[in-house]
């Protein structure tokens, strides 16, 4: 009998282990995620008024979600309102409407408030309609807090689902604590005490403290509930109390302070023991802390003080100046040159006035000796020393221009470091999450040469942020030479991209290092930059070959060919492009080696084919094809969802 229990139970954890790594048990656990956050938040109530939660939620999100927390939100205010909830029914319509309109535009990305302005622009219209219209009798003070309320659940749950920011996740939890403390499926269970009590037990400080504040304001007990929050919190700090004692803690000091209140009101004291408990046997590993704020803030300093370094070297270098070459020193050894073995030296003043020429004759090449002055009798050997001269001072020109491009680049590479260090910076005190990807990159790759004997590299890999890197690197000419280019080239922008450098720097980093080895031209690139969360791509060019986007709407060209990296350091400079790859377009990239100018006209090949065939239609056809390396590149985003 123990051996049969033991196997339906190794079954049982198998059948669970089978189900989370389930993709589409994923998408169904997200799905009543945020229709059952829909439908709790619903029930929030202040002097038995709802209040906007759902609202807040709801304008958060976008898409799918939306309409789930939509949905949960109105099955909720009808479950708990009744005929009170229509206007919140009211609330909801205008918040789908704002959530599908503009939740995943970027005018939101770019303003972060717009969705509270519209969550609370919604709850004031609705408030004005049914006042006037249907003589609603909700007070001033309580329409202007449902208002705030409705904005800041918006404001709070967009920081809490994209930043993870420790406030915004104290303030969540309050909120859901007040939600929750309406309900109550049994006379002895109410689920804000339940969460209540399980904050107690492993949140932290200003959590467990907004948790008693919510019940308060809920009026659910007569017993202080934020001195309960933050007396039973403190017990973690005594010593040598248990991981259990610490979760009965917020249970024994509400009966504590119930009988010191003067009643032993005992009921509410079970669901804090309760979501101690429960809190409690969950792994360590899932109510560990994380970083305390004072290590997260000194690694954030120390981040901070090493770009600020970085940016006070590239200042100092930027004071520093290019050197100045001594003109007048190159004259007067010009001038002993050519009057040292003179046998007019010691009567003649010319020897004399010759240092002092204009220095502007060091660059005229085409000097003459009516340019030296007329009482010279030896202005043929004078003549013959300005040459040479002249040819050193434009080899120290070409070595102070060589020096001023080792200058521009350690400069632009102290720049580059400042700005990642400073943004790394800001990641780790924000705590930052990466967004969730909904497409997946499919990259198709046709080439009329073997990879060792390419020049072209092409490189697809992950970066951070939910970003994603297709990189073309063609090598100028055949051959080793070639290969040498195009393998460096590429190996730098990965390292580089995956490291989490903006593309652009990354670019332009190659092109400092193409200049100072003297390599200018050897090496075009095509970089797409690929946004999986959204879609959205960037394509960046530095002397690669026109680009394409095959969708159903036909075949659009993407770029012109401009001037190779290397040329200069501070000069030359990236195309960027922005396109979109939501609709299952296809990016074709191609070397210069494959032609295709017209390829509007001939590219026969549905847009709906996989991307391999498009890329093989790409090469099939391309001019030059066999005389120099030729690669394609086909990129394609599949949604995740479809997948699934």
């Amino acid at each position: 009998m123990m051996t049969s229990i033991q196997t339906y139970v190794r079954r049982g954890r198998h059948t669970l282990h089978r189900l989370t790594l389930n993709p589409r048990s994923h998408v169904w656990w997200r799905a009543a995620a945020w229709a059952g956050a829909g439908f709790l938040l619903s029930a929030a109530s202040l002097r038995h008024t709802p209040q906007p939660l759902a609202l807040g939620l709801l304008c958060a999100a976008s898409g799918w979600p939306a309409v789930l927390a939509a949905l949960g939100g109105a099955a909720g205010f009808w479950f708990f309102w009744g005929a009170a909830g229509v206007r919140c029914m009211v609330w909801l319509g205008m918040g789908l409407l704002w959530a599908l309109a503009l939740g995943n535009r970027p005018i939101a990305r770019q303003s972060p408030l717009l969705m509270s302005a519209a969550a609370a622009l919604t709850v004031a219209a609705s408030g004005v309609l049914f006042q006037y219209v249907w003589g609603d009798t909700t007070p001033i003070p309580m329409y202007l807090l449902q208002v705030a309320l409705g904005a800041g659940a918006a404001r709070i749950a967009q920081l809490a689902l994209e930043r993870a920011d420790p406030i915004a996740d104290w303030l969540a939890w309050g909120l859901g604590v007040l939600a929750l403390a309406q309900i109550q499926p049994f006379s002895w269970l109410n689920l804000g005490f339940v969460l209540a009590g399980a904050l107690g037990a492993v949140g932290a400080f200003p959590a467990a403290a907004l948790a008693g504040l919510a019940l308060d304001l809920a009026q659910v007990s007569a017993v202080p509930m934020s001195a309960v929050m933050c007396l039973a919190y403190f017990l973690r700090l005594l010593p040598r109390v248990s991981r259990w004692g610490v979760a009965v803690g917020s249970g024994a000091v509400y009966v504590l302070l119930s009988g010191l209140w003067g009643g032993w009101a005992l009921m509410p004291a079970i669901p804090l023991l309760l979501g101690g408990a429960a809190a409690a046997a969950l792994p360590k590993g899932r109510t560990s802390a994380k970083p305390r704020r004072g290590e997260v803030g000194v690694a954030q300093v120390r981040l901070e003080m090493a770009a600020g370094v970085m940016a006070q070297t590239e200042q100092l270098l930027l004071e520093a100046g290019p050197p100045r070459v001594d003109g007048e020193a190159l004259l007067a050894r010009m001038a002993e040159r050519a009057c040292g073995s003179c046998p007019c030296r010691r009567e003649c003043r010319v020897r004399l006035e010759l240092p002092k020429l204009p220095q502007g004759i060091l660059s005229n090449p085409l000097a003459t000796e009516s340019d030296l002055p007329a009482a010279c009798r030896k202005r043929g050997r004078v003549l013959l020393e300005l040459q040479r001269v002249q040819e050193q001072y434009r080899a120290i020109l070409a070595d102070h221009r060589r020096q001023e491009e080792y200058r521009e680049a350690a400069i632009q590479q102290y720049q580059f470091l400042s700005y990642f260090l400073r943004d790394l910076s800001d990641c780790l005190a924000r705590r930052w999450r990466e967004p969730e990807a909904r497409y997946a990159a499919k990259v198709a790759v046709c080439a009329n040469r073997r990879e060792e004997e390419n020049g072209d590299r092409c490189l697809s890999f992950a970066g951070v942020e939910s970003k994603y890197f297709v990189v073309l690197c063609d090598g100028m000419g055949t051959g080793t030479g070639a290969v040498e280019e195009g393998n460096m080239a590429g190996r730098l922008l990965k390292r580089l991209l995956s490291a989490g450098f903006p593309a652009e720097h990354a670019l332009r980093s190659l092109n400092s290092l193409c200049a100072l080895r003297g390599r200018a031209g050897a090496v075009t690139v095509d970089l797409a930059e690929l946004q999986l969360d959204t879609g959205r791509g960037t394509l960046y060019k530095w002397g690669a070959a026109p680009s394409y986007l095959v969708s159903r709407d036909g075949t659009e060209k993407i770029g012109t060919a401009g001037p190779p990296p290397g040329l200069s350091v501070s000069e030359g400079r990236e195309t960027v492009e922005r396109l979109s790859l939501r609709r299952g377009e296809t990016l074709v990239l191609r070397s210069d080696g494959v032609g295709g100018e017209d390829a509007q006209g001939w590219l026969a090949v549905s847009p709906d084919a996989p991307a391999g065939e498009i890329a093989a239609a790409f090469l099939e056809r391309g001019e030059g094809y066999g005389k120099d390396d030729a690669t394609v590149v086909a990129v394609r985003l599949t949604s995740l969802t479809s997948v699934t």
